[in-house]
């Protein structure tokens, strides 16, 4: 009755060198998986990304605002996408933005770890977007579930309220470290996060500035709203 697909292939920087392996993780394997669900008359949920947007817009991206991928990782997403529309019906199509937790290869646990390593940090802060839980992610799913019908299908942002740039999400990131810091082993070196440009530090792949998605629809349609993503940070921690 239903498939839930939150596998992908996020190295952003390496897809730029890995166009093939990204697109079959992001864009194949999505349509085998929306192919499959048609056969079973089964609900696709696919979890997508803020980068099928170029980040040029000056507020919050819509669903229905004009897509325009500016990296492969987001050119791969995006044909993910398309598969999915044209072949799987019943389906919800679910965009985060600065997916993290409190285990594995993010955000998070990187500013951690070079907290642990160095005296001053350097974080980017001309990026704006939605840091986002896993948490946070996994329960707006099964409330939106809770409450689905075929009418429903579609496209919808799902991100955690509020915003901030990377370099906010890194000061928060310690501070909320700091109040929990009897419960953890780890020795933070630095206190000092300098804010820079994205200029400041090239990447291979180029990233969106504004990376703000609304979650009107969500909220309409399922009578969901993630929390703000500082509250999510602290319940994470």
């Amino acid at each position: 009755d239903l498939i839930i697909n939150p596998a992908a292939y996020t190295a952003v920087d390496r897809a730029e060198s890995e166009p093939e392996l990204a697109f079959a993780i992001n864009a194949t394997a999505a349509q085998v998986l929306a192919e499959e669900a048609a056969r079973q008359n089964a609900l696709l949920v696919h979890y997508s990304t803020d980068y099928v947007y170029d980040g040029t817009k000056s507020g919050a991206y819509i669903e229905t605002d004009q897509t325009n991928p500016i990296s492969v990782y987001g050119k791969t997403k995006l044909a993910g996408e398309l598969a999915i529309l044209a072949v799987s019906e019943p389906h919800l199509i679910l965009r985060t933005s600065w997916v993290y937790n409190a285990t594995g290869k993010n955000f998070l646990n990187t500013i951690l770890r070079l907290a642990a390593e160095r005296d001053v940090l350097k974080v980017v802060n001309d990026q704006f977007g939605a840091p986002t839980t896993a948490q946070s992610i996994a329960a707006a799913t099964l409330q939106a579930l809770a409450s689905w019908h075929e009418n429903k299908s579609g496209v919808y942002h799902m991100v955690n309220a509020g915003e901030t740039t990377w370099h906010g999400f890194a000061v928060a990131i310690l501070k909320a470290h700091e109040a929990q810091k009897n419960h953890t082993n780890l020795k933070i070196k630095s206190h000092q996060i300098q804010a820079i440009t994205s200029a400041e530090y090239p990447t291979p792949a180029p990233r969106p500035m504004n990376s703000r998605l609304d979650c009107t629809c969500l909220n309409t349609q399922f009578s969901v709203m993630l929390p703000d993503w500082q509250v999510a940070l602290r319940a994470l921690n």
